[in-house]
């Protein structure tokens, strides 16, 4: 049979399969995927073989029969892999408008990490939602130390906590932790966490310690402070005791690129002296935040700071802005461009826009890393891969990070080999944020599963088309069921609350 008409005839087929699934009528206990090139995302190499389906789970992986009336999904050598864990989302913030999570299926993610870089909402609200009204992927989350901040400090909280605030904030931790949290996560480059102090974290991580909870941790500073903010985290692995994990790894600034084996060699030291940390990273140059993250002191009538910003951080040209309020038209335009049709310097109109109401929380999208430290932290055995992305921005990963991984860097940049892309974005990612039973093809694990062809999967989305899908992936169960066949969502919501088991007090 030509190329053409096996790819057509597999559509077919997965399709069909699709269409079985979303049906209750023809729903099957089980279902055979058959001929797969099974990478179970252990690291270890590929096998061909066969995968059975029972309702959520995976019931044996071999050479198996199938079996009478039972649906088979030929996988003719595509890849069938666990499904990606995005251990750094934003696309909760779009969660119930678009509930299909197509930006994310399209890419084989079956699992996202929530309550990223200090955020979130109350947990229990949060999770009771997703029972009534889930969505098509599964999500975990941790609670949010900017969060828990905010409810007890309010519009007051460009100072250090006192210890009743403290103790409130802890409070408030210690119910997130029994309603299933992962863990504590801090964004201490942002407001408000900015403002605390090291104690502060300290005594929050401590109350997520108790439960077996994890860190993860948006570094207080990612350019000029680099190193005293990665000591901060593995201080806290020391005082805690608890797994650490350094949020989307970056060396952000000039001045800092080259270094990232020095990186590499504090992160292995702390390892060795007993600290588990670990990190994630997504495979792209530009971050995205808001303006006034640039001035970690806030002082954005400061000159001097100003050019040292756009000298020694991004340049006028590799700022780039994705919302400012009034100024829809700044959209994709970067701070140059609007320099001049402001008909004023780029210091001057960064300096400007700041003035403005609500300037600071302009959105951006700017160039910070190097491509060599990118690729030496996301080779480090303990990195896994995130996407830090949302459903609607104007940066690109929150459509391209993992095909991104499993093709361009796998297949024409030979970073690593396909089976260690896949661990670093399945068992590695689960390990590191504390998931189990999802991360790997094995019996009695949830389904979760991907199928992907490694010849052609990789991304589209870029900064002029950043919700371009990517290609590739064929196929995505999430416990059990299709959620995306054949280039296309399916309707079928089968994601579920992810939660860490409730230890301690």
């Amino acid at each position: 049979m030509p190329p053409r008409t096996r790819a057509a005839a597999r559509t077919l087929a997965i399709a069909a399969i699709a269409a079985a699934f979303a049906s209750p009528l023809c729903a099957q206990p089980t279902t055979l995927i058959r001929h797969a090139r099974i990478i179970d995302g252990r690291g270890t190499p590929s096998r061909t073989g066969d995968v059975r389906i029972r309702g959520k789970r995976i019931e044996a992986i071999g050479t198996l029969t199938p079996r009478a009336n039972e649906p088979v999904v030929d996988a003719q050598g595509l890849v069938l892999a666990p499904g990606f864990i995005d251990t750094h989302s934003h696309h909760d913030r779009r969660l119930f408008e678009a509930r299909d999570a197509r930006a994310m299926v399209s890419q084989g993610v079956t699992t996202i990490v929530v309550g990223q870089d200090g955020g979130g909402r109350t947990l229990r609200q949060l999770f009771a939602r997703l029972d009534s009204q889930p969505v098509a992927v599964n999500l975990a989350s941790y609670v949010g130390h900017g969060a828990v901040r905010s409810a007890v400090m309010g519009e007051d909280f460009k100072r250090q906590a006192t210890p009743a605030e403290i103790a409130r904030m802890q409070q408030l931790v210690r119910e997130d932790m029994q309603a299933g949290a992962l863990g504590l996560s801090t964004g201490l480059e942002y407001d408000p966490g900015i403002y605390s102090s090291p104690a502060e974290v300290i005594a929050l991580a401590r109350v997520a310690a108790q439960f077996g909870g994890r860190y993860i941790s948006h570094l207080r500073s990612e350019d000029r402070d680099f190193w005293p903010a990665l000591n901060e985290i593995i201080t806290i692995g020391r005082l805690t005791g608890m797994p650490v994990q350094v949020s989307h790894i970056k060396l952000g600034m000039r001045d800092l690129w080259g270094q990232a084996d020095s990186v590499v060699r504090v992160l292995n030291r702390a390892r060795a002296n007993g600290i588990r940390i670990t990190a994630d990273i997504y495979p792209y140059l530009y971050w995205s935040a808001n303006l006034g993250v640039l001035y970690p002191k806030r002082n954005f009538a400061d000159s001097t700071e100003t050019a040292f910003i756009l000298t020694h951080l991004n340049t006028e040209d590799d700022i780039l802005f994705s919302s400012v309020d009034g100024h829809p038209e700044y959209r994709g335009k970067s701070l140059a461009q609007v320099a001049a049709l402001r008909g004023r310097t780029p210091a001057r109109t960064m300096m400007d826009m700041l003035a403005e109401p609500d300037g600071d929380g302009a959105g951006i999208v700017a160039k910070g890393m190097d491509d060599a430290d990118v690729d030496r932290l996301m080779q480090w055995p303990f990195t896994n891969i995130c996407s830090d992305g949302t459903s609607n921005g104007l940066h690109p990963r929150g459509f391209g990070s993992f095909p991104k991984v499993a093709g361009p860097y796998v297949r024409d940049r030979h970073l690593f080999s396909l089976e260690e892309a896949v661990r670093k974005m399945t068992s590695l990612a689960a390990r590191n944020v504390g998931i189990e039973q999802r991360g790997t093809i094995a019996a009695g694990n949830f389904a979760d599963l991907v199928l992907f062809d490694p010849t052609t999967i990789t991304d589209h989305a870029t900064f002029e088309t950043p919700q371009a899908m990517a290609t590739g992936v064929q196929t995505v169960w999430v416990n059990g069921a299709v959620v995306y066949a054949a280039g296309a969502v399916t309707g079928r919501y089968a994601g579920v609350v992810v939660k860490r088991v409730t230890r301690g007090r």
